[in-house]
């Protein structure tokens, strides 16, 4: 594995990677196309402070992604302050719910994806949305904002990617796509408890013995600690990926699990 900076420099324009940035905002590139997912871009996002290097932008480049994809409305997926870094018409892909309120803020290029519902295509890939379970309210926020927490399988032919978002572990899993060559699975959260709608490395390792994916790369972890608690809690910050990869050599021989850094990319 390299560092996100090195490994934009070497891929050519078709190159199929992972750059996780930390936390759940991953940068995926299939066929020359760029999505990223749940981007936070800063060094706080509410109570929550960055514990790592900053995110590397020569990684986004100065044309910046293709789409985002928004999993849910939490302060820690749905950052207005980094969307707007991107730029206020990059296309972005929510669940149903989002959009309004999201072109009231300004954003012009909003498409909402409905579980079970069309296909987005960005490119010549295939995004859409899938079921996720997950706290759907924005707290604090407008009264009556909801939109239904999801996850997104992304589908470039050559490899098919699947970004959980935020979700507690569900049967359905294994009926997410037919197959998925790279599961992106939260395994944490950013505090030193998880709350219901997440997974623990155990869980996550069970979401990989149920969808089965050649690759398996934790996310939602050693990224953001609440302002504080870092020095009392800094083995949240690296031992949960190492539980899962534990965990998946157990339960789901054959799924190869990839630990990549904040800031850390791979070819697939």
């Amino acid at each position: 594995m390299v560092d996100g900076a090195t490994l934009a420099r070497r891929a050519g324009a078709s190159a199929d990677r992972i750059v996780f940035l930390g936390h759940a905002t991953v940068l995926i590139e299939l066929k020359g196309v760029r999505l990223l997912t749940d981007p936070v871009l800063r060094d706080h996002v509410a109570h929550l402070r960055r514990q790592v290097a900053p995110v590397e932008r020569s990684v986004l480049s100065a044309a910046g992604p293709d789409a985002v994809l928004i999993s849910h409305l939490h302060y820690d997926h749905l950052d207005l302050a980094s969307l707007r870094l991107l730029g206020l018409d990059t296309p972005l892909l929510v669940p149903v719910g989002a959009g309004v309120w999201l072109e009231s803020r300004g954003f012009t290029r909003v498409t909402e994806l409905s579980v079970g519902g069309e296909t987005a295509n960005v490119g010549a890939l295939g995004v859409s949305a899938v079921e996720a379970r997950h706290d759907p309210r924005r707290r604090p926020g407008p009264a009556g904002l909801r939109a239904e927490a999801q996850g997104y399988v992304v589908n470039g032919q050559a490899h098919t990617v699947y970004f959980a978002g935020d979700t507690a572990l569900f049967d359905g899993m294994s009926d997410l796509a037919p197959s998925l060559d790279v599961a992106l699975l939260p395994v944490a959260g950013w505090g030193p408890t998880l709350g219901p709608g997440h997974m623990d490395p155990l869980d996550a390792a069970r979401a990989a013995a149920l969808i089965r994916p050649r690759l398996a790369i934790p996310i939602h972890w050693g990224t953001l600690l609440p302002i504080g608690i870092a020095g009392r809690h800094r083995d949240r910050l690296g031992d949960p990926p190492r539980q899962f990869a534990e965990h998946v050599a157990s339960l789901a021989q054959g799924v190869e699990v990839r630990i990549l850094e904040p800031g850390q990319g791979t070819m697939l």
